[in-house]
């Protein structure tokens, strides 16, 4: 009884301290508009960035490909769960972001575990930007080599670091877009320290593929730059892509050898068959959706210029990130101020997320509103209207 005493305690002390989180239960499909307890909400919420969660072309891929061949895998890739939507989705991700052999995962986090410690171990040594996604942290941890974290987007100090090392393998991992405050890491600079230091550069894309770069290619394609064999690059398609999963893209002797030694993979049941024929699907959609994307960066600075203009921009209390992407993050402070402010927004029919420590550094509790290129003009109008009432209404 004393263990889960110690739990109830631990939750009772999260509710205190403001970072209790809670789930809500949505009876629509993923969209702009969802609906809980029966009541409809503006939603800022989702990474479903170009709309399409809910697009029905996806839905008839999935249908289509469940029945033909079926809901399940039915084993790992490496047992007998390869089927041929997994093998063609691959062949498509691989072309479109431009490496030469890319591998399906069920999640991004499972695609970073396996990354890091099949690439690196004791001995090694991680360099990790310290806003890195927590799945980057638990693979460099898991890794057993090495890990040094350099200040964020501090080019200076990561030269610095790996000058320093000794270790025999270095690799550097990086959010290609940082989930938190939207912005985009400087994978030029990063991809030339790797090169100068010999070490592996692995790069999350969650937030950047299919909305950066020609055709929605990425953050590596935004910058237009080469699949270099030191490259290891990882996408997901639960966020743009509308479908769900993630894969790895990397030379084909890098690819082989995760396919080889890969523990999440190798020991993972491969994804339904039915959303990799939806993969399929999804990219062809997102290289027709530049329009979509125009849209959306018209939104964030549709977003950035009215909070700008207005009267009362929080009165200085809070502060909306420069971002170019569709995380859009409005820091508050405290955690009692950002949850107030979140429950504010939700009485005037708005769902924008509170985010808090550890997700985000102590004392920069936050608002992460996500744009979707489903979200008209009026929607983020709408939305400067109630943070100005709650501005006013806190300041009164």
């Amino acid at each position: 009884m004393s263990n889960i005493l110690s739990l109830r305690h631990a939750l009772e002390q999260l509710s205190e301290d403001g970072l209790l989180r809670q789930r809500r239960i949505l009876d629509s499909a993923c969209g702009p508009r969802a609906i809980v307890d029966g009541r409809e909400w503006l939603s800022f919420c989702s990474n479903d960035y170009l709309g399409l969660a809910a697009h029905p072309a996806l839905a008839a891929a999935i249908a289509e490909g469940a029945a033909r061949w079926g809901a399940g895998s039915g084993a790992s890739h490496l047992i007998c769960g390869h089927l041929r939507p997994h093998e063609d989705a691959e062949i498509a991700l691989a072309h479109f972001s431009g490496f030469e052999r890319a591998l399906l995962f069920s999640t991004g986090y499972l695609a970073n575990l396996a990354v890091i410690p099949a690439l690196v171990g004791r001995g090694d040594a991680v360099f990790a930007d310290r806003l890195n996604h927590a799945s980057l942290i638990d693979a460099a941890r898991l890794s057993g080599a090495e890990h040094r974290r350099y200040a964020h987007s501090d080019m200076g100090a990561l030269a610095a670091l790996l000058a320093a090392s000794t270790a025999k393998r270095k690799l550097i991992s990086s959010d290609a877009v940082f989930s938190m405050d939207g912005d985009l890491a400087p994978l030029p600079e990063l991809l030339e320290l790797a090169e100068r230091f010999d070490a592996w550069l692995l790069v999350d894309d969650a937030h950047g593929f299919g909305v950066l770069g020609r055709e929605g290619r990425g953050s590596w394609a935004h910058f237009d730059l080469p699949a270099a064999e030191r490259v290891i690059y990882m996408g997901t398609l639960g966020k743009a892509a509308g479908v769900g999963g993630a894969f790895v893209a990397a030379s084909a002797t890098v690819a082989e050898y995760l396919l080889q030694r890969g523990r999440s993979y190798v020991f993972s049941t491969a994804i339904s068959p039915a959303l990799a024929v939806a993969v399929s699907k999804s990219l062809e959609l997102i290289a027709a959706m530049e329009r979509e994307r125009e849209h959306l960066r018209a939104l964030a600075q549709r977003l950035q210029a009215g909070w700008n203009d207005s009267r009362q921009a929080a009165a200085g209390r809070w502060r909306l990130i420069e971002s170019p992407t569709a995380i859009q993050p409005l820091v508050v402070g405290g955690n009692e101020e950002t949850v107030a402010l979140m429950r504010d927004l939700s009485e005037q029919g708005i769902w924008a997320p509170a985010i808090r420590p550890p997700t985000v550094p102590k004392g920069a509790a936050r608002l992460r509103i996500s744009l979707s290129a489903a979200h008209s003009c009026e929607d983020v109008d709408t939305l400067l209207a109630a943070l100005d009432h709650a501005a006013r209404k806190g300041g009164s």
